[in-house]
């Protein structure tokens, strides 16, 4: 498991007009090739009557499936331009579809190529970008004394509580980066003077918004 990658925020839709052409960019995520397919037929079936449903998707820790299809506009300027924008903003586990009512005006390659790169750079401007970052969550068990510090230096520390459950003695979760854990248990050791009890739990992801915006040549 990768400690952490950037993906698409979650699904969403954004619209663009140009040379009197919709270009409705829908995105979601995906960690499947057939997770990834099905959702390019929900938007090829939602939008029967469209002129094109271009799309492309980058899947894997190591971006092994990579698919771009132009969906009848002329080789390369429709599905490659719109896997080049994901591949430029780093993203992973990402689907793509850009769909065309074609409004009278012939753009050519070039304008094709700009006009899909910047319909789904905008798509993902609207809809977001996460940070996926590997966490490892740690239970501490103590009593119920030690509360009260161990809470506010917690909050206070690189850590993050993750929650506390109040059982026959008090059972403290808190979020830890997957290389800290070590780290973590010493640190709490010596807050609690050796009187907690320190059990490493599942790894779990935590997102967190990334910021910035970027323009359709992504420069």
């Amino acid at each position: 498991m990768l400690l952490s990658y950037l993906t698409t925020k979650g699904y969403g839709e954004h619209e663009i007009n140009i040379q009197r052409s919709r270009f409705i960019t829908y995105i979601d995520r995906a960690t499947t090739e057939a997770e990834a397919q099905q959702f390019i037929e929900k938007i090829k079936k939602k939008h029967w009557d469209a002129t094109h449903n271009c799309s492309a998707y980058l899947i894997g820790e190591n971006d092994e499936i990579q698919r771009a299809n132009d969906d009848g506009e002329p080789s390369g300027t429709a599905g490659v331009p719109i896997l080049e924008v994901l591949k430029k903003r780093g993203l992973k586990d990402t689907v793509v579809v850009v769909t065309r009512y074609f409004g009278g005006i012939k753009l050519g390659a070039g304008g094709l190529i700009r006009a899909y790169g910047g319909a789904t750079s905008e798509g993902l401007n609207a809809v977001g970008i996460v940070e996926r970052k590997l966490m490892q969550v740690m239970h501490t068990t103590i009593d119920y004394h030690w509360l009260g510090k161990v809470e506010n230096e917690l909050r206070q520390s690189p850590y993050i509580l993750k929650g506390i459950n109040y059982l026959e003695q008090v059972e403290v979760q808190a979020y830890v980066k997957k290389e800290a854990t070590d780290k973590f248990v010493d640190w709490m050791t010596n807050l609690t003077s050796g009187q907690a009890s320190i059990v490493t739990g599942e790894a779990q992801y935590l997102e967190n918004p990334v910021a910035g915006t970027f323009s359709d040549a992504e420069s």
